[in-house]
């Protein structure tokens, strides 16, 4: 096995203990990089990795992160260097700051190789919208499926095998349903946990940080590391960050666990069923309490057209600085307006058009009442019944995806009745703003899926215990797809 394959904790042990070196690691994950044939990144960063992993310094025994390589999506601001979240309309723009999570990374010594492609903007699930087209599932070697997205780049680099772990950010499911396409473990700590200062903003009241990984102790000490209170991020939360969480086991007896009836009864792949039925059984052999329960039929019909009319309003609120003369290519007209109008119909897509239209004429002072602040009570209406249920229990346990990863040729952005729930689900953490984590839970054809895990605000520990259960069970940890082929 290639360092490059192992967990974060070997690796570092392989580091300290001299039997590889920072800069072999770092010219691996860019020679792996290069070879990449599923369109993940934007920018590989070769000269100022090879020189950060050079210049390194001594080793770091208690410091897991000291010289291993990673990749960020594209919508976290890095100084110095292009970050364009996969738009037109800010080719060309390089940041004067660094993102406060790149940063941390950065102190800690581990070495950025690349800015991974997303859906533009952060915008759409497909990890089709970017400005350089599809990104494609690594376990696919025809291409023919997709990884989910926005991000799309991140998954597919820690699901080749090309670096450990990877940065992307989750507004409805970002992180989290492309881990379950992925075979990886996609992490979202609380709302406020992690900092967003220079994360480019989607929807801030949904916008989370969040982790893609190969293994649940290996999301966690990212994770960990990059969570803390930022006086820069007025959002960000003072709560202390437990520094032990790395010592979380995964014994869940007494264990209380939700599974929300309405959504494992929507229509799933009849493998995914049986897998997360058996993992449930499973799961109270080892002392869990695991029961059904009710959530409000007509809240989980609402989540989808609640997600989209407040996210397309806060985005087109934090996008209107877009205008094509203070970010990316000049635009010149006779006056502002036809400038902007220029830039803003050559530099965004269709979805992009689109979405804005629905935010705006959500935010029309005539409509706000029956579409915005509607949308905003709903949304409170979900979060109470979330809360209630997580009154009676320690965690809701669902599965992430209703299927495998969907082929292009059949994917839509028109939505489905059938799967309105299924799909659509994830985004119950960020309408709550609840720490949330997909893990493995099996494959089909050789293509994984995953469950998901969510708890009460700040209970991370809580997740991470049964996250680490079902890794257990499954036996799914350090997953890989190589030319399609699972190591």
């Amino acid at each position: 096995m290639n360092y490059l394959d192992m967990t974060i904790v070997e690796m570092h042990h392989a580091l300290i203990e001299g039997k590889t070196t920072p800069i072999e690691l770092v010219r691996e994950a860019i020679k792996r990089a290069k070879e990449d044939t599923n369109n993940a990144f934007e920018l590989i960063l070769e000269e100022q990795a090879i020189k950060e992993a050079e210049t390194i310094g001594e080793p770091q025994p208690h410091n897991l992160l000291w010289g291993i390589p990673f990749v960020a999506k594209d919508n976290f601001s890095t100084k110095g260097y292009p970050t364009t979240a996969s738009s037109n309309i800010l080719n060309g723009f390089i940041p004067l700051y660094d993102a406060t999570v790149i940063a941390k990374l950065r102190e800690l010594k581990a070495i950025m190789i690349a800015k991974a492609t997303l859906d533009e903007l952060a915008m759409g699930g497909s990890g089709t919208t970017g400005h350089r087209g599809p990104t494609f599932n690594p376990y696919d070697r025809s291409h023919q499926r997709m990884i989910g997205g926005s991000s799309a780049g991140s998954a597919a680099s820690v699901s080749a095998g090309i670096v450990p772990f990877a940065l992307g950010s989750d507004t409805g499911d970002s992180v989290r349903k492309p881990a379950s396409y992925a075979g990886l473990v996609g992490f979202k700590p609380t709302w406020g946990r992690i900092s967003r200062y220079g994360l480019f903003p989607f929807a801030p009241s949904l916008d989370h940080v969040g982790v893609l990984a190969r293994s649940v102790a290996d999301a966690t000490i990212v994770a960990t590391a990059i969570s803390g209170y930022d006086p820069n991020d007025a959002t960000s939360s003072a709560n202390p960050v437990p520094d032990d969480l790395h010592l979380v086991t995964s014994d869940v007896s007494g264990m209380r666990i939700a599974v929300i009836k309405a959504i494992v009864n929507s229509p799933h792949d009849k493998v995914i069923k049986q897998k997360f039925e058996l993992l449930t059984s499973e799961l109270k052999q080892r002392g869990a309490q695991v029961d059904l329960v009710s959530m409000r039929r007509d809240l989980l019909d609402a989540i989808y057209p609640i997600y989209i009319t407040l996210s397309c309003a806060e985005a087109t609120s934090n996008n209107a600085n877009l205008d094509g003369i203070k970010f990316g290519p000049a635009t010149w007209g006779a006056t502002y307006a036809a400038a902007m109008m220029a830039a803003r119909t050559k530099g965004f897509s269709e979805l992009i058009k689109r979405r804005f239209i629905i935010g705006s004429y959500a935010l029309m002072r005539e409509n706000q009442a029956a579409l915005f602040l509607r949308a905003q009570k709903g949304r409170g209406m979900i979060v109470a019944e979330l809360k209630r249920i997580l009154g009676h229990f320690d965690l809701i346990l669902v599965p992430a995806a209703p299927s495998i990863a969907p082929r292009f040729i059949d994917k839509t952005d028109k939505l489905s009745e059938e799967y309105l729930i299924a799909d659509n689900h994830l985004v119950l953490g960020n309408f709550s703003g609840f720490p949330s984590m997909t893990v493995p839970l099996g494959l089909k054809e050789g293509m994984p899926f995953g469950v998901n895990v969510m708890a009460k605000a700040f209970d991370e520990r809580a997740v991470l215990k049964l996250a680490l259960a079902v890794e257990e069970v499954t036996g799914l940890k350090s997953l890989m797809a190589k030319g399609g082929d699972t190591k």
